[in-house]
């Protein structure tokens, strides 16, 4: 009966063990990971992948043809025509006043309903 206790406390003191070590690569993982970019560039499929999109670094609409940009040059590509992002407004993030893109027009601003109507 000992024999069949210690083999049973052997197995629950490896899988702890196994359990510890993989939740300190997890942490360690999570230390190390390198910062995400502030700021994206959405490249095209032709012949060089010339920028597209200027995006905010977090954006979920970015596509996977994609590379980090900094922040003078995220600042730089809108102002030379690249559209900006409709959905993470970059250009409201860095501070881009008038950009004349001919784009989305912004929604009109709220008027709630008149009652006498």
């Amino acid at each position: 009966m000992r024999v069949w206790h210690t083999m049973w406390l052997t197995r629950i003191d490896t899988k702890i063990a196994a359990v510890q070590q993989r939740q300190a690569e997890t942490d360690h993982g999570r230390r190390s990971r390198p910062e995400p970019p502030q700021w994206l560039v959405e490249l095209g499929i032709s012949t060089g992948r010339p920028p597209v999109q200027v995006h905010a670094g977090d954006c979920r609409m970015t596509g996977s043809r994609r590379r980090p940009v900094s922040h003078d040059e995220a600042r730089r590509l809108p102002a030379g025509g690249l559209r900006a992002c409709t959905h993470c407004r970059p250009e409201t993030l860095l501070d881009i006043i008038d950009l004349s893109d001919g784009g989305i027009p912004p929604p009109p601003a709220y008027r709630p309903k008149d009652p006498r109507r």
